[in-house]
């Protein structure tokens, strides 16, 4: 019984982690789609993350948002996708 528990718990906690608006463009169309000229710019996505704690890497676009190698406090190394209208992580992205 336990483990039919954990993949809907796992999926809520994904879902309470991730902006509504970036869920909603993602359901939508299978991927997100926002248009160039409301992208932030890589240097303020760089500022947001440095904000939470990551020292940026690299950023490069990946099919509709960025994708942004990050280390966190601890030294672990981290690819994430960022929404690129918000600067949010897209935890569960899959390009």
């Amino acid at each position: 019984m336990r483990n039919y528990l954990i993949a809907p718990v796992v999926a809520l906690a994904l879902a309470a982690a991730t902006p509504a608006s970036a869920i909603e463009d993602y359901f939508k169309s299978g991927r997100i789609s926002v248009p160039r000229d409301q992208w932030l710019s890589p240097s303020q996505i760089s500022e947001k993350l440095q904000a939470q704690g990551y020292r940026v890497t690299e950023i490069e676009t990946d099919d509709g948002v960025y994708e942004v190698d990050l280390v966190d406090k601890n030294g672990t190394r981290i690819e994430a996708h960022v929404h690129p209208a918000t600067g949010e992580m897209l935890l569960g992205y899959d390009d």
